[in-house]
């Protein structure tokens, strides 16, 4: 039976500097994710994790290998993939209310005003952002742009969310926040996800699996972890289950010592 997404054989290279040959960032990656997994890939940096989400949202073609998503072949952006990146990426003449509109009419360009701007305000309550609907991303805080990315992504319903180190530039009481706020969601929605992070904590409290990738050049999938703790976690109850550390523990040694013993095959 077909997974919800499938990766075949992906490889991504570019030519060498020099001239000679060429410079293979990662090699022979398969994978799958089923419809509703939270997935989180982490890795040193220039492992390929960013070039790998790129591919599944189709913004950067593969040297070799197939990706599939609900058994369509991904070529090119689609608005089944919904994607947040680090930088928010809102357009900064719109408002908050306008910048999700745009995306809701993209998607359902024959909607009336009054479905789309229903639909607006739905995803507006889902990230708490009340009261902030007509002001412009110059008058919001890092945090509060967050959320309306966020909301903007699940606005359209994508059959899959592509999350860049949505929450890395952001300080550590926002970023628990946001956290507690994207799990909630995914939790209501049962969005699938695929994210990049460098949090370990981060990947533990929101991920079913947690992909680990060596070292690049010719990075390769090293492992992949299946999350042992129950799904209805929160920030404030993650760490007091004993197998929070069991698994923490194996990722940073992953990281620390692990990474860089694997080749590609």
């Amino acid at each position: 039976m077909q997974s919800f997404l499938e990766v075949q054989g992906l490889k991504q290279a570019f030519p060498a500097a020099n001239g000679a040959g060429e410079l293979v960032v990662f090699d022979n990656v398969h994978f799958t994710i089923e419809r509703g997994e939270f997935v989180c890939i982490i890795g040193h940096s220039g492992c390929g994790k960013t070039t790998i989400l790129n591919v599944l949202a189709g913004l950067e073609q593969p040297t070799a290998g197939n990706c599939f998503i609900d058994g369509r072949e991904i070529h090119g952006p689609s608005l089944d993939r919904g994607v947040v990146f680090q930088s928010h990426a809102l357009m900064p003449w719109m408002s908050v209310r306008g910048n999700i509109a745009f995306a809701v009419r993209s998607k359902w360009p024959d909607w009336s005003r009054a479905q789309v701007d229903a639909q607006v305000q739905q995803f507006i309550d889902l990230v708490h952002l009340q009261g902030s609907e007509d002001k412009k991303p110059s008058q919001l805080s890092g945090g509060m742009k967050q959320r309306v990315g966020i909301a903007r992504a699940f606005s359209i319903q994508p059959k899959m969310l592509l999350l860049d180190e949505p929450f890395g530039a952001l300080d550590a009481l926002t970023r628990g926040n946001i956290q507690d706020e994207l799990l909630g969601i995914v939790q209501q929605t049962r969005q699938t996800v695929f994210m990049i992070t460098h949090d370990v904590d981060e990947a533990i409290l929101l991920s079913d699996k947690i992909f680990l990738m060596s070292n690049g050049p010719r990075a390769v999938l090293a492992e992949i972890v299946e999350n042992p703790l129950p799904r209805d976690r929160t920030r404030a109850t993650v760490h007091h289950d004993p197998k929070f550390y069991e698994v923490r523990n194996h990722l940073i040694d992953f990281l620390v010592n692990r990474s860089k013993t694997f080749a590609a095959a």
